[in-house]
């Protein structure tokens, strides 16, 4: 994974935690706290996940020592 591809699912990951929080504080306003999780969570699910994966990107690229392993 090249530093550009990277930068930009980071970026994609923090724009997820971001419409997470908007949909709950939202969602809490409009449908209900209970309503506002089922449709916050999708959001927060895939930012995990993208920062799971980076990390292991980056743990790989740290232990083996080379920019082409990322």
């Amino acid at each position: 994974m090249d530093r550009n591809r990277f930068v930009m699912l980071s970026f994609v990951a923090f724009g997820c935690v971001l419409a997470s929080f908007v949909t709950l504080g939202f969602g809490r306003i409009a449908l209900g706290y209970r309503t506002a999780q089922v449709l916050a969570a999708p959001f927060g699910l895939v930012a995990f996940a993208l920062v799971v994966v980076l990390f292991a990107v980056s743990l790989r690229t740290v232990v083996l020592g080379d920019d082409d392993a990322a």
